[in-house]
């Protein structure tokens, strides 16, 4: 009698193993679910599912042959979280995405626990912090661009001077070429990426486009001549009064 019981358990064992280990086959998408077999068709309908992510609570419909992974989906609009950011588990068991819902023993109202993957959680983590980096760089090289369009509005000032043949004082040009110079100097202190790297480069080449027109301007005003300004005196006749005249006797 106690080894019909223990012949038993020994069947009961190994069919549990067998129900464990799943055959998997490839949707025309490309992805694995678990094989059905032809007892395993039955009826579908709609199933309102419970699930729980931390604090949150959320309630879903999904047909009963959905996978865990069309699940996933319907999560995503609710929590944001990307399909490979989920990880869901059912009666203790992390469920894989190919696995159908009623094969799992999944029924009206049940529960599934919701979780975030670690590694995403770091990946996000790791991806604010490259956005606030980019952020940061946008913002010093929009400051940077400002000063620019000042500094450049003074070239063309300069420029237009000395087209005209007004010399200027080489201690403005030297002056407004030291400015430009410590934008670029700011230009090269910002760590950027991306657009942001692309714009710190054109920002660069307006320093040196200005830089090289102002050696050139430098050039030209040198060899103006300046201008002299002369006044004509005009003269009168004096005639001593009578006073003057006094102080000689």
């Amino acid at each position: 009698m106690m080894k019909k019981k223990l012949s038993a358990s020994k069947e009961s064992s190994s069919s549990t193993a067998r129900e464990e280990e799943f055959e998997w086959e490839m949707r025309p998408g490309g992805m694995l679910v678990q094989k059905r077999t032809a007892k395993e068709d039955a009826p579908t309908h709609n199933l309102r599912l419970r699930i729980a992510y931390g604090a949150l609570r959320y309630e879903i419909s999904v047909s009963s042959i959905s996978t865990f992974g069309e699940v996933k989906k319907v999560l995503s609009r609710e929590t944001g979280l990307e399909v490979n950011e989920q990880r869901i588990v059912y009666k203790g068991k992390e469920r894989e995405n190919g696995e159908y819902l009623d094969m799992c023993g999944v029924k009206d109202r049940s529960k599934l626990v919701l979780m975030q993957d670690p590694s995403s959680i770091e990946r996000r983590f790791i991806q604010m912090r490259k956005n606030a980096k980019i952020q940061t760089a946008h913002r010093a090289i929009d400051h940077v661009s400002q000063q620019l369009d000042h500094l450049a509005h003074q070239v063309s000032a300069i420029e237009k001077s000395i087209s005209e043949g007004v010399k200027v004082p080489e201690v403005q040009i030297t002056t407004l070429i030291e400015m430009l110079m410590r934008q670029a100097i700011k230009l090269e202190s910002i760590s950027a990426e991306g657009d942001a790297s692309a714009e710190k480069i054109l920002q660069g080449k307006r320093v040196q486009t200005c830089v090289q027109t102002l050696d050139k301007l430098k050039v030209s005003n040198a060899r103006i001549k300046p201008v002299a300004f002369t006044t004509k005196w005009e003269t009168f006749d004096h005639h001593p009064t009578s006073t003057e005249w006094e102080l000689f006797d």
